[in-house]
């Protein structure tokens, strides 16, 4: 399999951890995967009546290195920009307040899951 095979895997195991994590902590699974031409919203959910955009960032056990490193200025601005085009999509109003949340998870070369770390309202729209 190739290592491209390998990391979607890697970030579908990824994805499913954080929307467990999620929903064991109230929040509602409103949508996985959603595709736009220029992106991709890894979970949309709900919690206290808050639309919660979650970016999922997955990789294997790295000593000093963080999933969360790769999520840098110009991926934030996209998640942004894709979180808006969502907003149309689904026709909800543009001031629709929402929030764009982080969740780091690692696991190590036996698949097993090291860590998942949670950052609530990470990226910031304003």
């Amino acid at each position: 399999m190739s290592s491209e095979g390998d990391n979607k895997i890697l970030g579908q195991r990824g994805e499913d951890k954080a929307a467990e994590y999620l929903k064991k902590n109230g929040y509602w699974i409103l949508e996985c995967n959603f595709k736009l031409k220029r992106g991709e919203l890894d979970i949309v959910a709900k919690k206290n009546g808050k639309l919660v955009i979650v970016e999922v960032k997955t990789l294997r056990q790295k000593l000093g290195f963080h999933p969360l490193d790769q999520v840098n200025w110009r991926k934030q601005r996209q998640l942004i920009k894709i979180a808006q085009l969502y907003l149309i999509a689904k026709k909800l109003p543009l001031d629709t307040v929402y929030q764009i949340d982080i969740v780091a998870v690692q696991f190590d070369y036996q698949d097993q899951l090291v860590r998942l770390e949670h950052f609530p309202n990470a990226i910031s729209s304003r």
